[in-house]
């Protein structure tokens, strides 16, 4: 029998990842800690075990509430991440419209009467062959339910539940690579390109790995999701290229249509 982990160390930095409250810059280097340090990823598996095993047992009104309120924390957190980022973006870009302001409207004015309009969600959607999940007996549900109402929530198309659910899953329940390949899945699906392509491109650059020619295809549609047309045509036709791959054929029906081209 393993010994008990000490989560005291550990305890309010992972209470403070849980609770929604560290900025993106420090979320995103806790992800990567989690990814290397052994002794954290362990406690982090079993203080989410932990809340796990709470949610289980517990019947009484306050720790329903209590569970409810984190939940939408963790929704706030996101959403307030999402909108972070388009205002960094934003602001980024704000020296370029005030120096070449007319310079753009006239492109702008060209670009609508010469051009194509850019590549709209619907477009994206027809094109795109998502991952089914993992089936109920891969998931094996009597023994791992986080995982099965993770892919039932993924398949529902609530995906930022489904990351959540799939964040309380101890690595070693799962495997590290498959939990990085359905971490940048369920991003993709909820339109985090960039945050999606961190995750799988992990995944693709490991040979070894089963999963690195499906993560390859869907890094080349991340690409795609977030208008980087020239990375996702060389991306997509490795994947046409490549006859094990099974996302083979949806490559070469993008190529073909020839959608990726800058005109």
């Amino acid at each position: 029998m393993s010994s008990p982990v000490d989560l005291r160390p550990y305890l309010e930095v992972l209470e403070r990842f849980a609770d929604g409250q560290m900025a993106p810059d420090e979320q995103e280097q806790f992800e990567e800690r989690l990814l290397e340090d052994d002794a954290l990823r362990h406690a982090h598996a079993a203080y989410e075990q932990l809340t796990a095993d709470l949610r289980w047992v517990a019947g009484h009104e306050t720790l329903r509430l209590r569970l409810i309120s984190l939940d939408r924390r963790l929704n706030q957190r996101q959403d307030a991440i999402v909108r972070m980022q388009h205002q960094q973006r934003h602001t980024q870009n704000r020296w370029v419209a005030i120096v070449v302001g007319v310079l753009v409207l006239a492109m702008a004015l060209w670009i609508f009467t010469r051009r194509p309009s850019p590549i709209s969600a619907t477009t994206w959607e027809q094109y795109y062959q998502p991952d089914p999940g993992l089936s109920p007996t891969e998931t094996r549900a009597d023994r791992r339910p986080l995982l099965t109402e993770s892919m039932n929530q993924y398949r529902e198309g609530h995906y930022a539940a489904a990351l959540r659910s799939l964040r309380r899953i101890p690595s070693n329940n799962l495997g590290q690579d498959t939990l990085l390949y359905y971490t940048g899945i369920f991003l993709l699906r909820d339109g985090d390109a960039a945050g999606a392509r961190t995750f799988l491109r992990r995944v693709s650059q490991q040979p070894d790995v089963p999963l690195a020619r499906k993560a390859l295809y869907h890094l080349g549609m991340a690409h795609w999701q977030a208008n980087q047309l020239s990375e996702a045509g060389t991306v997509m036709a490795q994947v046409a290229a490549d006859a094990d791959n099974p996302y083979q054929q949806a490559a070469r029906r993008v190529l073909q249509a020839g959608i990726l081209q800058n005109k």
